[in-house]
């Protein structure tokens, strides 16, 4: 009778199994090489602009081409568009006439970080700081004390440009912003959390040796200054039209005694972008072409002309539509309104510290597989873009026929907060759209943490979805 009933429940519980039991040593080899693949990645790869840069180059070694090097399209081509150097839409055409529609996975290469004003540079107690505005939403006491890196862009009026990176390799100095010591703390101890350090106290410092000459001022500014001008050729003014981005100076790293997790900086979204990315590269010939996007500006609202919003994913499609001789007045809206999507975005998975933030039965959890979101939003589904039982329900069965363990899930319990996607964005182009990504403890601080059985689920799941 115990038999009967035991048969009975796995038939008819949704049970959430680990996806660590019962791997073989070649299944478990192929999750730790492809986890040691996306570290790599990861360390090179801490903004935006490095996510596109390295997912290019991983394109062009794999057979992509830039679709305006390409005067038509034939179904097996492997394309790829760059806009603004930030955001990345790739494709591989199918049999079928885009029309039918396509299949999207669109992933973001932005995370929450520190970014500078435009005027940064002072000088406070012989030190030299730097003011900064915050991007995201973080926790700002995640931030203090802890190596930052120096990465950006610095634009002059005559079109140079000058790429800086600072704090990443072995032999270069680090950066931090301070925070005030616990023995004189008291007040600081007494604001509430989310104001225990505030955005205008969030100043990077810089250095601290003023340069040889007391006859001027603000010499420790001067002397910083000095240095950038020596190695970079560049001024004060120039960081006007520039994009510069303090990161952790962490290296992605193995997490755990048994080496099953990664603990790392921006996996979200990094992870779906690094797994959307390896996924499309296993295309050849697919029914419906394939879509890969790597977008920005995700952590901000999604505008801009590299966030989801833009315009120039539908130039990108025209361009396709245009190549594969297919264009017309009303084929843009076809190819959106036949489409199935995936926001692969990350999950918050569960967190044992804080178990009174999350609904067990309905939240995610390390080692148990992709994510599979029906709607995002927060308190009575708003901002939400509800995905519709049918796509989830064929969702389900690709991942199913591939093998690949999923598990149903919503962020945190109902009135605890929320959040939202480029699910949007997608579902308002006419598109169907599904939220799937993978779990992460400790999202939008400085250090999260996946498991790599998940990044493996990720990565097999878009490629199954891309070609069904």
């Amino acid at each position: 009778m115990s038999n009967e009933g035991k048969a009975l429940k796995e038939k008819l519980f949704n049970l959430k199994k680990s996806g660590w039991e019962k791997l073989s040593d070649e299944e478990l080899s192929e999750i730790f090489k492809f986890a040691d693949e996306y570290m790599y990645y990861l360390n090179s790869s801490k903004t935006e602009k490095e996510i596109v840069q390295n997912s290019k180059e991983i394109l062009l070694k794999n057979g992509f081409v830039d679709v305006e090097e390409k005067e038509n399209l034939q179904p097996g081509d492997k394309v790829f568009y760059v806009n603004h150097g930030r955001s990345l839409y790739v494709a591989v055409i199918g049999e079928e006439p885009l029309t039918n529609g396509m299949r999207v996975v669109a992933a973001h290469g932005d995370s929450p970080r520190i970014d500078l004003k435009q005027n940064p540079f002072y000088e406070d107690g012989e030190l030299a700081m730097l003011k900064t505005h915050y991007y995201g939403g973080i926790k700002k006491y995640q931030w203090t004390n802890i190596p930052l890196a120096m990465h950006g862009t610095v634009v002059k009026p005559n079109g140079e440009k000058v790429e800086i990176s600072i704090g990443e390799r072995e032999e270069d100095p680090v950066f931090t912003i301070s925070d005030l010591l616990p023995h004189l703390a008291g007040e600081q101890m007494e604001r509430k959390l989310k104001d225990g350090v505030q955005g205008e106290e969030l100043n990077i410092l810089m250095g601290s040796i003023p340069y040889e000459d007391d006859t001027v001022s603000e010499r420790v500014k001067l002397n910083v200054l000095n240095l950038l001008n020596e190695k970079y050729g560049i001024t004060e003014v120039d960081f006007v039209s520039s994009e510069i981005e303090f990161v952790p100076a962490f290296k992605a790293k193995s997490l755990g005694l048994d080496y099953s997790m990664v603990g790392a900086y921006g996996q979200d979204d990094k992870v779906c972008c690094y797994t959307a990315l390896r996924g499309i590269l296993n295309v050849e010939h697919p029914r419906k072409t394939a879509v890969c996007i790597l977008t920005d500006k995700e952590e901000v609202g999604f505008n801009g002309v590299t966030g989801m919003c833009t315009m120039i994913f539908e130039t990108f499609i025209h361009e396709l539509l245009d190549k594969k001789g297919e264009n017309s007045p009303s084929a843009l809206q076809k190819v959106f309104s036949k489409s199935k999507a995936i926001s692969a975005d990350v999950d918050a998975g569960y967190d044992p510290n804080y178990p009174s933030a999350f609904e067990k039965n309905n939240t995610s959890f390390m080692g148990k597989g992709l994510t599979v979101v029906k709607y995002t939003g927060a308190r009575g589904k708003s901002g939400a873009s509800e995905a519709p039982c049918e796509l989830v329900a064929e969702l389900r069965k690709i991942y199913e026929n591939a093998g690949v363990r999923y598990q149903a899930c919503e962020l945190g319990k109902v009135d605890k907060g929320g959040g939202g996607t480029i699910a949007l964005t997608l579902a308002n182009r006419g598109m169907e759209v599904v939220d799937s990504g993978v779990p992460v403890v400790g999202m939008h601080s400085p250090y999260e943490i996946t498991s790599k059985y998940d990044v493996y689920a990720a990565y097999k799941g878009y490629e199954a979805f891309y070609k069904a």
